[in-house]
């Protein structure tokens, strides 16, 4: 279920980069380690809700009518993280949900390329769009609901 646009790979790189203590840097280890993750820091540029994955993949399929901004998963896809404004960290409450915000580091993968590692399931598209934490909210109940009724 990766989604990827051809004609905005590259700004996504940048758009990542960007979050860096030392873009220019970053963009340079990427370019050495290839296809390989790096460490980038959250709560400057996003913070990262993270939710089981029986739950966010679901939630990711309800939000895929164009208002889902980048999400990343696990290499067992056991979690689905979704990349939100700043400060969503801090104010969410929610059973099950690991969150990372300021003071915090995610392990991000290259948005151009694949890896066995952490991967991308919406990768960011360079534009700054972000996962809107309502919308995320009613998804993630919605899923919830769904998975109920099995």
């Amino acid at each position: 279920m990766e989604r990827k646009g051809h004609d905005t790979e590259h700004a996504g790189l940048h758009w990542l980069a960007e979050a860096a203590p030392d873009p220019q840097a970053c963009r340079a280890q990427w370019e050495r380690i290839g296809a390989g993750p790096v460490l980038l820091p959250a709560g400057h540029r996003w913070d990262v809700l993270s939710v089981p994955g029986r739950l966010g993949h679901p939630a990711l399929d309800i939000l895929d009518t164009g208002f889902c901004g980048p999400a990343l998963t696990d290499p067992a896809g056991e979690s689905v993280g979704f990349l939100v404004p700043v400060g969503t960290a801090a104010r969410w409450v929610g059973t099950g949900v690991r969150t990372a915000g300021r003071g915090t580091w995610i392990v991000v993968p290259h948005p151009e390329r694949r890896s066995r590692g952490v991967r991308w399931l919406v990768p960011p598209d360079g534009s700054g769009r972000l996962n809107d934490p309502v919308l995320l909210e009613l998804a993630l109940h919605e899923a919830a609901a769904r998975l109920s009724d099995l």
